[in-house]
């Protein structure tokens, strides 16, 4: 990435290696999350460790277990197992409200990643003790998902800490590469699928996602210090920085919105090929993500592209009509012709 410098492999800057192995600053970095989120000193046994992700599946995220209707009640646990490790990396890199705290705690969340993988390959090495990857490690092995794939995660959350404003679109779209297209190669996996073609295709929509994710919330980033806005769009249309400072929806800012509406649009018609390339089940799950994308940048130009003001949202009759749909396709799909 053009505009992105970092210092080794995990990318963090050198109050990060300054941090790490600081007890204290741990303490106080798990304290700014919920208790549950803590590193145990004692692994948990693999069905307490799945009911923990459960738990921390259905009652974290409103949506799910809508999207866990419509797939195979044989994946619903990895699910939760995968969903799990992503809402807690996640929120270790955006709910601490200390950057270097954050790269603490994300340096000693990929210490337990890397345990796992080397409790799978040598039984007799040290293993994690976090429920999470406890649990996650059975849905490692049946499906053979490999680390990068939950470590290019942790790059993406680490380069939060450290990258405010993208230069360019092949900037945002290389962040977008390491935070949003690995959850879709992961569902991927989960499903069979792990080849080149499914990949690309998912990529795309998982871009698209990540997109209209940052167009609705320009607002709510900027107030957290960051703007993925590229800034060479910016200055194309205009618009300073300032009017997003102020929540000032300029006429040069709604030109700006609307062409990354329509960009991003593009996108996922990109990645609409995907849905005939997989099972019933993905295909209608994949739909409702991409008609909830695509619902996101509706309501963005429903209200004159103006994000400042008010975030765009999906009213409720809106969102049971994308769900109603897709369990029509559901039933279809099972019908006998």
């Amino acid at each position: 990435m053009a505009s992105i410098a970092t210092n080794g492999s995990r990318g963090e800057p050198q109050a990060g290696a300054e941090l790490r192995g600081s007890s204290a600053a741990l303490d106080t970095a798990w304290a700014r999350l919920p208790a549950s989120y803590a590193i145990p000193e004692t692994a948990p046994s693999l069905q307490e460790a799945e009911a923990y992700c459960r738990r921390l599946a259905t009652g974290h995220y409103e949506n799910f277990s809508v999207v866990t209707w419509f797939l195979p009640r044989h994946l619903h646990q990895h699910f939760f197992n995968v969903y799990s490790y992503c809402r807690i990396s996640d929120d270790l890199g955006d709910e601490v409200g200390d950057p270097r705290l954050s790269l603490l705690l994300l340096n000693r969340w990929e210490e337990e990643l890397d345990a796992t993988y080397a409790r799978l390959a040598d039984p007799a090495a040290a293993g994690p003790s976090h429920p999470v990857f406890v649990a996650l490690a059975g849905t490692v092995r049946q499906f053979g998902i490999p680390k990068q794939e939950f470590s290019d995660l942790l790059i993406a959350f680490r380069q939060d800490q450290t990258v405010q404003r993208y230069e360019t679109f092949d900037d945002l779209l290389a962040y977008c590469k390491n935070s949003a297209n690995p959850v879709g190669h992961l569902v991927l996996y989960l499903c069979g699928y792990s080849d080149a073609e499914r990949r690309q295709l998912s990529d795309y929509t998982c871009t698209a996602l990540q997109l209209a994710n940052f167009w609705q919330d320009v607002a709510v980033d900027y107030r957290k210090g960051r703007l993925y806005l590229p800034l060479e769009d910016l200055r194309r249309f205009g618009v300073r920085e300032e009017d997003i400072a102020e929540g000032r929806a300029s006429a040069e800012f709604r030109k700006m919105m609307r062409f990354e509406v329509e960009r991003a649009r593009g996108w996922f018609e990109r990645g609409l090929p995907l849905a005939r390339r997989v099972n019933a089940e993905l295909a209608l799950d994949i739909e409702l993500f991409t008609r909830g994308g695509q619902e996101i940048l509706n309501a963005i130009e429903k209200q004159e592209f103006d994000v400042l003001s008010r975030r765009p949202r999906i009213s409720k009759p809106r969102k049971l009509a994308i769900v109603l749909r897709a369990a029509a396709g559901k039933l279809l799909a099972r019908s006998p012709r």
